[in-house]
Parts: structure tokens; C-alpha cells; sequence
């Protein structure tokens, strides 16, 4: 899948964000387990709220995260695993 600025990404049916005090880290959820993830993904993946365009989740961890640099390449590569991975799905 080729993702684009203008689609939206939004948690995949049965799957979730949570923060889990036992693993001291934000969670995805799934019925088969659970991934844990590092603070990066889930400062990217708190912002998916299946309204928020790519192009948008990009523009707030921009402003959020100066000196990073710019994140776009990085955020749309971070979503085209999460894809690959089958925790969101995407429309226009």
C-alpha cells in the first residue's frame, strides 16, 4: 500500500492504545497478544483518532518536536509498518 497525506489512520477492529503500568510503557493491544512500544510510537500512535489526517499527525509532531528536524519521512514509514504489522488501516 502507497499511503498519502490526505488518509487517515485509525486503529484496526479488536486493536488498542493503553498505557500498561506492568510493562512501564503505551501498548497496542490485539487479540492475539500485545506489542509494547517505545516512546516514539506511541507519541505517533496517540494522535490517531481515525480523524486526523497523516499530513496533520505529521504537522502536530512537528510543532511538538522542533529540533527533530522535520518527521514526515519518518511518520509515514513508522505507519506503513504499522500497516504491515495490521494495527491500523487507513481511509480517505
Amino acid at each position: 500500500m502507497t499511503l498519502t497525506p490526505e488518509q487517515i489512520p485509525l486503529f484496526r477492529r479488536g486493536y488498542r492504545l493503553q498505557w500498561e503500568q506492568v510493562q512501564n510503557s503505551h501498548v497496542i493491544l490485539y487479540p492475539e497478544g500485545m506489542a509494547k512500544l517505545n516512546d516514539s510510537a506511541a507519541a505517533i500512535l496517540q494522535l490517531v483518532d481515525g480523524h486526523t489526517t497523516l499530513e496533520d499527525i505529521i504537522a502536530q509532531l512537528n510543532a511538538r518536536f522542533p529540533d527533530a528536524g522535520g518527521l514526515a519521512d519518518d511518520v509515514m514509514e513508522f505507519f506503513q509498518r504499522a500497516y504491515e504489522q495490521k494495527w491500523v488501516i487507513f481511509h480517505d
